[in-house]
């Protein structure tokens, strides 16, 4: 059946409008080609990096481009590039897949992997000209150069626009002569070509060039950083001293730069997040293998009700976040496929495709990369001594695992991001928020309903509390916006509140989404731990929208107005049947024990 635009929402409405089941993609919809992908990937993962963990740790820079070399020779390199460029022009699906696969073993080769692939690679498919196109992506498709980003200068973090990197027009015309420093460039040490962003005399944005990394014209690199996790990741500042750059080398426009630095960040970032979800499942794995393995006061430490705990909120995590990443991945590309139908260029109907999407990519960003960081820890904690050790691999993924919520914007940037553009949306009439809104207001001024509702459909009763849950987001963002308007953004902790209600919203229902799909697929008894897992996600955010709601209600309401949010805040987050928390996580952690490891991917 061909989608058409009617079927899929678009960026942001899952907030206004009911998702039915039937319309999300899971894992479990992935294709034999997918899957014969996802094992291939999952081959060189265990033969080339997770065999050789150690010798990431030890800033083995050469094996991490090593790796890379065999990785562009197996096509892994190539999946987004389409076709007429020497890549396999897969769907966006697919790119995620691998994306997700291959970084789980390493967070350096990850990094390598994605600033490659990602923002090295992609701003020349999507914003090159058919000769910038045919000359470098080729060589980039297979691994021959490999490609690094430099946008981040001293200076210029967070703010990227604000960058001093100049580019100057020669008096023929024929060059642009760059001088400027960059630092934190992934990829530096190793790449042929780096995207650099500079300013164009007093140009209120930055523009992007294709610069050939060549030592002879006025480039230097900085000593490798030293860091606290991605040891062999590539990181050095990059100097140039007027270093010519032909005019044809110009990416897209002049002033354009931002545009491309933004929308290149928007698929990081969800790419980011898929790259955290491999990493969760070894750790959940190892950590069980030793808990089934590691006896003390003569039981295997698992049958503990402690470690217990901890492996449920862990696996739980995974099992979101994988439906909250594919949900996305398939939305974005059947709004790319419709683009491409109805004329649109590929190059444009993925940037448009990615970009309708970039509230949901800023929530994927934030919620996997907190996720993974607690995943770590907790593995760290289960290994007990044994985890703070160098010897085994729980150390250097905790560590690995602390730079995802800082680069392609930090997680502060996103939560306020995609508040943000959420409420830009609402005004360019994209996403309605102010109906639902008002009518959340009038709920609150009506006499709630004392109905007992029939909850005896699986999962019915979640999904109504769902329903609620957005009410607490529209009641809580509506009477922001109406009473700050457009300072809205000034106001970051109010935004901050508010983004952390988004994001549980859309985690949690994703979750149930992909439950209830595969319960009307496979039966419910074949998905007991993800049922359970499905309401053990929606319980702890609950408590995390309340907690939230009442922060934000508490901070700009006052007096009659205050009261009334409050009791809606309650009326929105009431249970009929409260979950029993303990049995719930003892089913999960009980079905991943017997399985020694994760395994509902």
């Amino acid at each position: 059946m061909e989608t058409t635009e009617k079927d899929i929402l678009r960026g942001g409405q899952f907030l206004v409008k009911e998702t039915k089941c039937e319309d999300v993609f899971t894992l479990e919809d992935l294709n034999e080609e997918q899957k014969m992908m996802r094992e291939s990937t999952k081959e060189f993962v265990d033969r080339e990096l997770w065999a050789h963990w150690e010798r990431f740790e030890k800033k083995d820079y050469a094996y991490t481009e090593e790796c890379m070399r065999k990785a562009g020779e197996l096509g892994l390199l190539s999946v987004a590039v389409p076709e007429a460029y020497g890549g396999m022009g897969m769907g966006f699906v697919s790119t995620m897949l691998v994306c997700d696969y291959i970084s789980g073993a390493t967070g350096s080769f990850s990094t390598a992997f994605g600033a490659h692939t990602g923002i090295g690679t992609m701003p020349i498919t999507l914003y090159g000209t058919e000769e910038q196109k045919q000359k470098y992506v080729p060589k980039l498709a297979t691994g021959e150069w490999f490609g690094a980003y430099c946008l981040t200068e001293p200076g210029a973090g967070s703010d990227a626009n604000s960058g001093k990197t100049k580019a100057v027009l020669s008096d023929d015309g024929k060059y642009y002569s760059i001088t400027g420093q960059k630092m934190w460039i992934s990829n530096a040490g190793f790449c042929n070509l780096f995207i650099v962003f500079a300013r164009i005399e007093d140009d209120k944005n930055i523009t992007g060039f294709i610069v050939e990394n060549d030592p002879k014209n006025g480039i230097s690199l900085g000593d490798e950083e030293k860091k606290l996790g991605i040891h062999s990741s590539s990181t050095r500042q990059v100097f140039f001293n007027e270093t010519k750059v032909p005019v044809e080398n110009m990416l897209s426009e002049k002033g354009n730069g931002f545009k491309i630095a933004m929308n290149a960040l928007n698929i990081g970032r969800i790419k980011l997040a898929a790259a955290c979800l491999e990493a969760q499942r070894r750790v959940i794995s190892e950590a069980t293998k030793y808990a089934n393995e590691r006896v003390q006061f003569k039981t295997p430490i698992i049958n503990f009700g402690a470690i217990k705990a901890k492996i449920a909120d862990m696996a739980t995590n995974a099992y979101v976040d994988e439906a909250a990443c594919y949900r996305a991945a398939k939305n974005i590309e059947d709004r790319i496929a419709i683009r491409e139908s109805s004329g649109n260029p590929h190059q444009e109907a993925e940037l448009k495709g990615v970009e309708e999407y970039a509230i949901e990519c800023s929530i994927l960003k934030v919620a996997v990369s907190e996720h993974v960081q607690h995943t770590t820890d907790e593995g760290i904690q289960i290994f007990g001594g044994m985890g703070f050790s160098a010897d085994t691999p729980m150390e250097s993924a905790w560590r690995d695992a602390r730079i995802s919520r800082i680069y392609e914007g930090t997680n502060e940037i996103n939560r306020m991001l995609s508040v943000g553009m959420l409420v830009k949306k609402a005004m360019k009439g994209h996403v309605d928020l102010l109906g639902p809104a008002t009518k959340v207001g009038e709920e609150l001024m009506g006499i709630p309903s004392f109905d007992t509702p029939d909850y005896s459909e699986l999962l019915s009763e979640e999904k109504d509390l769902l329903t609620r849950l957005k009410k607490v987001f529209l009641m809580v963002a509506g009477s922001a916006v109406q009473k700050f308007g457009p300072d809205l953004e000034e106001h970051q902790m109010l935004l901050m509140a508010a983004s952390d209600i988004l994001i549980q919203i859309y985690m949690a229902e994703s979750a149930i989404l992909r439950t209830e799909k595969n319960a009307k697929r496979f039966g419910e008894e074949a998905q007991a731990a993800q049922i359970a897992m499905s309401k053990l996600y929606l319980y702890r955010a609950v408590d995390i929208i309340q907690q939230k709601g009442k922060e934000a209600i508490v901070s700009f309401a006052e007096g009659d107005e205050q009261r009334m949010m409050l009791m809606g805040l309650k009326r929105f987050t009431k249970y009929t049947n409260q979950p029993n928390v303990v049995e719930l996580r003892t089913q999960i952690a009980d079905k991943v024990a017997a399985d020694n490891g994760y395994t509902f991917d």
